[in-house]
């Protein structure tokens, strides 16, 4: 079980790379690992590492060889994401696939080669650091495949699927035996028309990695004290669990964290204890990384007004009660989790997945049964009668949400 967090630097945001200072990175991972996190997830803007399809600068790889190295001093292991991508709302893809170039970033030929050598290229500077955990493929990059991003990519599930499995074999390429992942912001899970699915982050890579935004309609539904909105990560670690192949394969809360003014600064330690409290409940989970280190500066423009305050610190790095959330986690003992021996069956289609998103009969079926004090997990409808596999994840009992759920006229369906 690991803690870290997503790494925002202090100054400059990811915009440290154009003016990259070591000594402002050595200040920023000291407050880090003082707290006792052990990891962190690192985000090299693609358009500053590859500026032309055959260019990959070699000083940008120096540095983030010397951020890792630096990481390396004071205990911090790094995953690194490749292709940012998309961050914070902002959108960075390099000159090559856009306008007067646009080309498909999932299925043109060219684009495709040119993002495994980037991720390849990335991969093998880092391969000999122990330090190293892996490549995550990129920050969400299904957003770039359907609405509602303004101009999408558009693509199958079949072509979806084969460029995840060309990029993370690009990685492996550039560094075997190493964690290597993908990550897709929720829609993949909650929306039909994604061509991202669930099976894809379930069964891809080797750790299933999860993103949890209440932002989503869970905190705008049922507030933020709620038992959805501080359950939501748990969930969606618990979702995803339905759609793996492997019974215990491992998952990553690669994202969470507090939303202003969904959840109020004053309430951001609250709502972080309690999301990590369930997630930490959740058999198989392999770590919570927190969105983010460190505060947005309000001297950098443009940033939706959430985005300055998910820190864990401050700017000028004082650590926020948040901060000291993470830090008693990360230092507690942590007993592993009895398994849920009660499953929710989902839809095992992904074109009715919605039914998975806030408002849902799944999501409200899930939420009520841990209202009622269960622990439940998740298994597909079509594998609901499968002996074998409910035994091997060690479930007893399988209900669906209308016998969860209560009828117009009270009670439940039965």
């Amino acid at each position: 079980m690991r803690f870290g967090v997503n790494y925002t630097p202090s100054v400059g945001w990811f915009h440290h790379w154009l003016d990259f200072d070591l000594d402002s990175v050595r200040a920023d991972l000291d407050a880090i690992a003082a707290l006792g996190l052990d990891h962190i997830r690192v985000f090299p803007l693609w358009p500053y590492f590859q500026p032309n399809r055959t260019l990959i600068r070699p000083r940008a790889v120096e540095q983030l060889v010397a951020l890792a190295d630096a990481a390396a001093e004071r205990g911090l292991d790094v995953n690194v994401d490749g292709l940012q991508g998309h961050v914070s709302s902002f959108d960075f893809l390099p000159a090559w696939t856009r306008t007067w170039h646009r080309r498909n970033l999932f299925t043109d030929p060219d684009v495709v080669e040119g993002q495994a050598a980037y991720l390849r290229t990335l991969a093998a500077a880092l391969a000999d650091r122990p330090n190293f955990l892996g490549m995550t493929v990129g920050n969400e990059v299904n957003q770039f495949a359907a609405g509602p991003h303004p101009d999408p990519d558009r693509i199958t599930s079949e072509e979806a699927e084969r460029w995840l499995t060309r990029m993370l074999a690009a990685c492996a390429e550039g560094a075997p035996d190493r964690l290597h992942l993908h990550a897709s912001y929720d829609a993949a899970w909650y929306q039909d028309d994604q061509p991202f699915t669930p099976g894809h982050s379930a069964r891809l890579g080797d750790l299933t990695a999860v993103h949890s935004w209440v932002f989503n309609g869970t905190a705008q539904r049922h507030g933020r004290t709620s038992v959805p909105a501080e359950h939501h990560a748990a969930y969606l670690v618990e979702l995803s669990k339905a759609w793996a192949d492997a019974p215990h394969r491992p998952v990553w809360l690669q994202e969470v964290g507090a939303p202003a003014p969904l959840v109020p600064a004053e309430h951001a330690a609250a709502f972080a204890e309690a999301t990590v409290t369930h997630a930490l409940d959740c058999p198989g989970l392999w770590g919570i990384t927190w969105w983010c280190s460190y505060d947005v500066s309000r001297d950098l423009a443009d940033f939706p007004e959430l985005e300055y305050g998910l820190g864990l610190f401050s700017d000028d790095r004082r650590p926020k009660d948040l901060a000291r959330v993470l830090a008693d986690a990360a230092r507690a003992p942590r007993p592993d989790p009895a398994v849920r021996t009660t499953a929710l069956a989902v839809p095992g289609d992904p074109a009715r997945r919605s039914g998975c998103a806030p408002g849902g009969p799944v999501f409200e079926a899930f939420f009520r049964l841990v209202a009622d004090g269960a622990r439940p997990t998740t298994v597909l409808d079509t594998r609901a009668d499968d002996k074998d596999h409910l035994a091997t994840r060690g479930i007893t009992e399988v209900v669906t949400p209308d016998q969860v759920l209560p009828t117009p006229h009270g009670g439940t369906r039965s």
